[in-house]
């Protein structure tokens, strides 16, 4: 099989991962509830991980990373525990339902909500943040990339937009955390940082969690067990705990500081750019295909290795299936939980085939993959493969 879905998971970790969590399943008991040699491996193990990704990340404080089961569990915490009933939000189009759903579920509550919206090519409007701050906006929430496209969100100017008028930025780093440089303190933005485990820090699912702003407070979302302050009713307000309610994932994050680890040591730099070079080749070699279409803006490379793209008007998900079963090639179609942006960009009906690579990916699966789509789209169009324009060298 090539594995072309990392923008979903990525199947590929390193050795040291599985390692990791297996000593954890093995010698490790529950963080922070107990004091026998068993419990305290558990508890050195997650403040480890906290360590890791606060250097990652660029939190000088690594009670300011609390971990959570996945980003959306993560942006739960996070939108619901900065937005109140009256409050005015700004998002964009290019969100994920991650997003999306926790923020209809506050306008319900009374939340006010607006959405810079992008056009056919997948372009935010950048003239809309100004047009639609209102006195009560408190917050903006977006995407640090998206997993549509891969274009990558102008953070600088969202978080200077931000700074001008006082708000709250809130960023969901699916795509970014790992392959983008996220430097909190440093870069003074974002306010939190969500991230998940399980994509490009090279985890296992079931991880994730915040990054969180020193002076930036969050209101509990979920309470209950801490191991601390036990006779309290309420959630004890001290970072991490504040945000962590009940038992941690302990083999989950030691895995996590695992692939966070490789992270630091590859660099997030390398990483991007071996994985966005075989997704530029992957471009440069069937852009020139009549019967494709590809969806988002490829003027700037390196870009998140995340490509969208359709065969003329045939149903993605018949598309990727052809591809599973005659080539071995796994991707992801449909809607890919985004759907304000495939409505923008025309495919709501279609969906679209999302191509995504990571840094264990090689130049020959992608020219494989390139070949494959190469004869499906003659297959289907009934043009000859030989015929399209660029079709040598692969």
């Amino acid at each position: 099989m090539i594995y072309l879905d990392n923008a979903a998971t990525t199947l590929a970790k390193p050795d040291s991962v599985a390692r990791a969590m297996t000593a954890a399943l093995t010698g490790q008991g529950s963080s922070g509830r107990s004091a026998h040699p068993a419990a305290l491996a558990a508890s050195r193990s997650v403040f480890r991980t906290r360590v890791t990704l606060a250097a990652l990340l660029g939190v000088s404080d690594p009670a300011r990373i609390c971990f959570s089961a996945n980003i959306t569990e993560a942006l739960n915490l996070a939108l619901n525990g900065s937005l109140q009933p009256g409050a005015h939000v700004i998002s964009t189009d290019w969100e994920h339902n991650s997003v999306l759903r926790p923020l209809y579920r506050l306008r319900e509550q009374g939340v006010a909500l607006d959405f810079v919206p992008a056009d056919l090519r997948g372009r935010l409007d950048a003239s809309a943040w100004e047009r639609l701050l209102r006195p009560e906006t408190r917050a903006v929430v977006c995407t640090q990339a998206s997993n549509v496209t891969g274009d990558q969100m102008d953070l600088a100017a969202v978080a200077a937009f931000c700074h001008r008028h006082g708000l709250r930025l809130i960023v969901d780093g699916a795509q970014g955390a790992g392959l983008l440089p996220v430097d909190l303190e440093g870069q003074g933005w974002p306010d939190i940082y969500c991230f998940t485990g399980h994509k490009a820090l090279y985890g296992p699912q079931g991880t994730g969690g915040l990054a969180i702003q020193k002076g930036v407070d969050i209101k509990p979302w979920n309470v209950g067990g801490s191991g601390v302050d036990s006779f309290n009713e309420q959630q004890p307000q001290d970072y991490p705990v504040r945000l962590e309610a009940g038992t941690l994932n302990g083999p989950g994050l030691a895995g996590l500081a695992a692939g966070a680890r490789y992270v630091t040591e590859q660099t997030p730099a390398r990483l991007l750019g071996q994985a966005s070079a075989l997704a530029q080749l992957f471009y440069r070699q069937l852009s020139p295909v009549p019967a494709l279409r590809f969806y988002g803006d490829f003027s700037c490379w390196p870009r998140v290795p995340v490509l969208a793209m359709n065969i003329a008007g045939f149903d993605s998900g018949l598309v990727a299936d052809l591809l599973a079963d005659r080539y071995g090639i796994a991707i992801r179609s449909g809607i890919h939980c985004a759907p304000r942006l495939h409505r923008a960009l025309g495919t709501a009906s279609q969906g679209a085939l999302r191509f995504s690579w990571s840094s264990f990916n090689t130049e020959e699966e992608t020219r494989q993959a390139v070949r494959a789509v190469r004869e499906l789209a003659a297959d289907l169009t009934g043009q000859p493969a030989g015929g399209f324009p660029g079709s040598g060298g692969v």
